[in-house]
């Protein structure tokens, strides 16, 4: 059997960890010029690794195999430094969230930090890459995938009886490109986060980052809204992403290098329906328009500012952690949707009430901030081309998305 796999991140990961010591002859297709550009679940990673039933993906992942794959990632590193924490196993901060209206999200979590995952990632590939079976081709990316005479063929001529597709939120082009060809393998696209990272002072939440380091919490806000903290940073950096055509903003933290201030997401989650299908589509205009405002800049905003729709042209206390260079002062709201703001503004008002201090006048605002979900895809369409991990729209995560490539393989063999 000839199996190609299009992309080289966690899910391609999870399928070949299960998958390699077969007689099936792989061939990994990356665009990234070599290992070393190459990344983990998208442009930028901090490294978290999270074990819960309630969050990081639509499919249901056995414990045991999650802590099976937090072990192996934990593995490939050079000395096992790994940060470790349990979000609301104390019931005393459960009940002070659910008090005030939030949702708490309980997980297991082990950070192994933004430095590692280059290490990680070249350990992964040195090992595969000794395997007589696998073999890597970079600096290809695929842009077409066409069916012939029960084989599918790659944009490249070659043909192969399978074709795993793991291309990633950022490899939505060659996924809107397989749609257009079978629109049918479409079960939903209608879902999209739309939000801002927020930054302050770590002393304003020393007490809860000291307690479980990364807290998650959803919220229905005032206008229907769910709203939910995403990627919590404590002594982290606010850094951005470049997705080709928009820049956002995301978040790390690092093992050993660590900042004055903690940031997080704040996203709203929107869910809206026929004849609407392209929730990519809708995200990167806004993204679009928040750069067109910024002059191919993030906006960075205080957040006094941000809830009275106002310009900021200086800031006070808290000093950002990404550089100047990628962001301008401006008004997030000349770009973002109405509700959006108001969900995000009512998200940090009921904070602060458990947290005094999250609604602090100059903490800081960046936009923009957006999640996207893939088309979730129907993967019993064919039998011999499958998506697998945050393309296939069940997976948010790094072990959900490699969970989800071991799985995959495991159906396969």
């Amino acid at each position: 059997m000839k199996i190609a796999i299009i992309g080289f991140g966690a899910a391609a990961i999870g399928f070949i960890e299960r998958i390699k010591d077969t007689d099936v002859e792989i061939h990994v297709f990356e665009k990234s010029k070599d290992i070393y550009s190459s990344s983990i679940s998208g442009i930028r990673a901090d490294g978290k690794l999270f074990v819960s039933k309630e969050m990081g993906g639509d499919l249901e992942i056995d414990i045991e195999l999650q802590k099976k794959l937090v072990d192996f990632w934990i593995n490939k590193t050079r000395n096992k430094s790994v940060e470790t924490g349990q979000s609301f196993s104390n019931i005393e901060y459960y009940k002070k969230f659910y008090a005030k209206g939030f949702q708490p999200v309980a997980s297991d979590f082990y950070h192994l930090g933004t430095e590692q995952l280059k290490e990680i990632l070249y350990n992964i590939f040195h090992e595969y890459e000794s395997n007589k079976n696998i073999h890597f081709h970079f600096e290809k990316q695929i842009n077409k995938i066409d069916f012939l005479n029960g084989m599918f063929r790659l944009d490249n001529k070659k043909t192969f009886d399978n074709v795993i597709v793991a291309v990633g939120r950022s490899g939505h082009k060659l996924i809107k490109t397989i749609v257009k060809d079978f629109p049918e393998i479409v079960l939903d696209s209608t879902k999209v986060d739309l939000g801002i990272r927020f930054e302050l002072p770590d002393h304003i939440v020393e007490e809860l980052n000291k307690e479980m380091y990364e807290f998650k919490v959803k919220y229905k806000s005032k206008t229907g809204y769910m709203v939910r903290t995403f990627c919590n940073n404590p002594s982290g950096y606010v850094v951005t992403e470049n997705y080709g055509d928009f820049t956002t903003v995301n978040g790390h933290s690092k093992i050993k290098d660590k900042s004055k201030n903690t940031n997080f997401a704040v996203l709203t989650t929107v869910q809206l329906t026929e004849p609407f299908n392209d929730p990519i589509g809708y995200g990167s205009n806004i993204a679009k328009l928040t750069n067109l405002l910024g002059g191919d800049k993030v906006i960075l905003q205080t957040y006094s500012h941000f809830k009275d729709s106002k310009r900021t042209k200086n800031l006070y206390r808290v000093q950002p952690t990404l550089d100047e260079s990628n962001f301008i002062l401006g008004d997030i709201n000349l770009a973002y949707p109405r509700r959006i703001i108001e969900s995000v503004i009512d998200f940090i008002e009921n904070l602060n009430e458990v947290i005094p201090g999250i609604s602090n006048t100059d903490n800081l605002v960046y936009a923009p901030e957006i999640k996207f979900y893939s088309y979730t895809l129907n993967n019993n369409k064919f039998k011999n081309l499958k998506f697998i991990g945050d393309c296939s729209g069940y997976t948010r995560s790094i072990i959900y998305a490699t969970a989800h490539g071991y799985l995959m393989a495991e159906e396969l063999l």
